[in-house]
């Protein structure tokens, strides 16, 4: 392992042709100069100095490591101003995990603009359910979510999260106009009942809100469609294979033939950005900040007041 002190004077030499003329660069005398390089010669196992009339210049052990020496200080050089500026610099990697609608709607422009106002900043991105999303978070894999909560099947907020809500949104259910209440404009869950269902695997908060919202109104939810993406449930709907419970943001585009009806009692989902409050930075920061403004541009439902 070859120290950096022992190494800045290597390059130092290099750079000045001689220790006599390097030691003032280095702030060392010319005696201190010679010592690291002679641990240096010992650590590297070659001779990095040979006599040149009187003085000495570089072997060619000594220019190979110079070299090396001059990249590393470089690459040493703009880290040491990279972690000066994340302070208050949007840069450096940013990994983001949402729930697919949330990613397709809000993401996409958000990133365009931020990675176009601050070219340092490298994002990266991966879609999941909120269940597998918030565990990430948590142990420090993830630094932004943007995941979903159902008003009848809040997320809990863990300890040491900070959650904002960005979007407040309609839920409706999605029908063919083929079904015997698709021409309906509010349909009560309650007549749905013997209706199969396409639904967001267990476990997640899709498939919780439907079967806590029918069973609400004395409905036992025949879910016969576990799909992941509700694009994927409304092709089913359109074919009149299945109701689902749709967000409207997930709902565009829909196939044709799909009508969506609002819900007695009424269903509302929201959108919520999540990050560990100890872990905020600039990056985190200033993406929230750009979905806050895309959703402004986009017209979605913004929350009436900022969530906790």
């Amino acid at each position: 392992m070859f120290g950096l002190d022992r190494l800045r004077a290597l390059a130092a030499v290099a750079a000045h042709g001689s220790i006599a003329q390097a030691a003032p660069a280095l702030h060392m005398t010319p005696s201190g100069v010679s010592q690291q390089l002679a641990k240096l010669e010992r650590e590297a196992g070659h001779a990095l100095l040979e006599p040149h009339g009187r003085t000495v210049r570089l072997t060619h052990a000594g220019r190979v490591l110079a070299g090396h020496a001059d990249r590393l200080l470089a690459q040493l050089s703009v880290a040491q101003s990279d972690l000066a500026d994340l302070g208050h610099e949007v840069l450096g990697p940013l990994r983001i995990g949402g729930v697919g609608s949330a990613v397709r709607t809000l993401l996409p422009d958000a990133l365009a603009g931020l990675t176009a106002d601050h070219p340092r900043l490298t994002p990266t991105v991966v879609d999941g359910e909120t269940v597998d999303l918030l565990p990430r978070l948590l142990h420090g894999e993830l630094d932004l979510l943007l995941i979903e909560s159902w008003a009848d099947r809040p997320v809990p907020a863990p300890a040491g999260v900070t959650l904002r809500t960005l979007v407040r949104e309609d839920v409706r259910v999605a029908l063919s106009e083929r079904h015997p209440l698709g021409d309906r404009g509010t349909v009560d869950l309650a007549d749905l009942a013997g209706t199969p269902w396409a639904c967001c695997p267990p476990g997640t908060a899709p498939h919780e809100a439907l079967v806590q919202a029918l069973r609400s109104r004395g409905v036992e939810p025949d879910i016969r469609y576990l799909l992941a993406e509700h694009t994927t449930q409304l092709a089913l709907v359109a074919r009149n294979l299945a109701a689902a419970l749709v967000p409207a943001m997930s709902g565009r585009p829909a196939p044709p033939g799909v009508r969506f009806l609002a819900t007695r009692p009424a269903l509302r989902r929201e959108i919520r950005a999540a990050w560990l409050t100890r872990a905020e930075s600039p990056p985190v920061r200033a993406c929230v900040a750009a979905v806050e403004a895309h959703r402004e541009a986009a017209g979605e439902a913004r929350p009436e007041r900022e969530g906790g």
